[in-house]
């Protein structure tokens, strides 16, 4: 992926326009959004310089699941999602990184009416959006995925069009891509961004104008152009994870009613929950995840998939997710040429293919995504933080 004339990359082409090679761009934040925006306005050639105050994917982005799926009941989030699938399939190989396509099942349990009702509602959206998506009960379940247990299922949903990434690994490939096609990369470079002109000031105060800004800094990004005076309504919370010994191929797996997810890795399984609903400090939060968190998940993923046993717990942390009021994130221009891309609920690493393409899009001319457009909230909203992967939010 060092050739700007690899053909993968010619997915979604046409979006652009012929302006990239009188800009100059500032990415801040090379996780996976950035790195994505970074690669596609560099094959643009526009003069593109990718920041992060450490190095590439330490923040949210190597902290993340890696499950990507398009099951998806808003036609929107669904169009989005399977671009970006069909992008991690594109992209994905042997000498990039791997994509593994494998099913995705999320669940309701008997005597849970509102979310298996929720469930029945969101497979029917999405057939109707052309999602492929089917509603299984317990029985069907158990006859294509023998690894889980089914006895305690009312209904359950199933996407196909799924798989799972190795977060760091995609960012890693993208960032590498970005600098082959002619990005700038400064990691270990903390900026501060400011508006009217565009520009970062660089620690030792250059400062660089741009054409544009594109502040895609996960849980920071809402402090950093605080610090340009724009306001973001969106807030950092805390979600946690494990990774634990075992076998397990297929599913992914949402279990709703136990309010947890997992999915197949080369260690064994890597499961999560753990939502903490409150503003967190991005600056200041816990990263180790909570004393009791291993135990009380793993408990739960072994009474799902029965055959993972004992299986040792090889690793738990914590990471940030980031939240918005209406649950949808913050994607385009909050200031002449300044551009953001944050509050995702959790959702942003599959979605971060397509979103990065789009964002980099817009900046060459083109319009924006209008149902997340950053200035439809004034910023100082108040809401309350909603896990991302609960059926309320889908």
């Amino acid at each position: 992926m060092n050739d700007t004339d690899d053909p993968e990359l010619a997915v979604g082409a046409d979006a652009f326009t012929d302006q990239g090679a009188d800009l100059e761009v500032a990415v801040v934040g090379a996780g996976a959004i950035g790195a994505t925006a970074a690669y596609d306005l560099a094959r643009e050639g526009v003069d593109v310089t990718l920041y992060d105050r450490d190095s590439v994917a330490s923040g949210a982005t190597g902290r993340a699941a890696g499950i990507c799926y398009d099951a998806f009941a808003d036609g929107l989030d669904a169009e989005l999602a399977g671009e970006a699938i069909e992008r991690f399939r594109t992209l994905g190989g042997d000498d990039t990184f791997p994509f593994v396509e494998c099913p995705y099942v999320w669940l309701a349990r008997e005597g849970d009416a509102d979310r298996a009702d929720a469930i029945r509602d969101q497979v029917q959206r999405m057939q109707d959006n052309g999602v492929v998506a089917l509603e299984m009960d317990a029985d069907a379940l158990a006859e294509r995925f023998p690894a889980l247990r089914t006895d305690d299922i009312a209904v359950a949903g199933i996407a196909g069009a799924a798989g799972y990434v190795d977060p760091a690994a995609y960012t890693a490939c993208l960032a590498a891509a970005a600098t082959g096609a002619g990005a700038t990369l400064e990691t270990d470079t903390p900026v501060d961004v400011r508006t009217d002109p565009a520009r970062v000031i660089h620690p030792d105060g250059t400062v660089h104008e741009v054409d544009a800004v594109v502040v895609a800094a996960g849980a920071r990004t809402k402090a950093l152009l605080a610090d340009a005076g724009v306001p973001l309504a969106v807030k950092p919370y805390r979600v946690q994870a494990l990774v634990a010994d075992g076998d397990l191929a297929e599913p992914m797996c949402y279990d709703a009613t136990g309010d947890f997810y997992l999915r197949p890795h080369t260690a064994g399984v890597l499961a999560g929950d753990g939502t903490e609903n409150r503003e967190a400090d991005p600056d200041s939060y816990d990263r180790d995840a909570d004393p009791d968190f291993a135990t009380d998940l793993r408990e739960r993923v072994v009474h799902r998939v029965p055959g993972l046993g004992d299986g040792d717990v090889e690793q738990a942390w914590a990471g940030l997710c980031t939240a918005t009021p209406d649950r949808d994130p913050l994607v385009g221009a909050v200031r002449d040429g300044v551009y953001v891309a944050t509050g995702f609920q959790g959702h942003g690493f599959m979605r971060a293919p397509a979103i990065g393409q789009r964002l980099a899009a817009e900046i060459c001319g083109s319009s924006g995504i209008d149902a997340f457009d950053p200035t439809r909230f004034d910023g100082d909203e108040a809401f309350d933080v909603v896990d991302g992967m609960s059926l309320e939010s889908n």
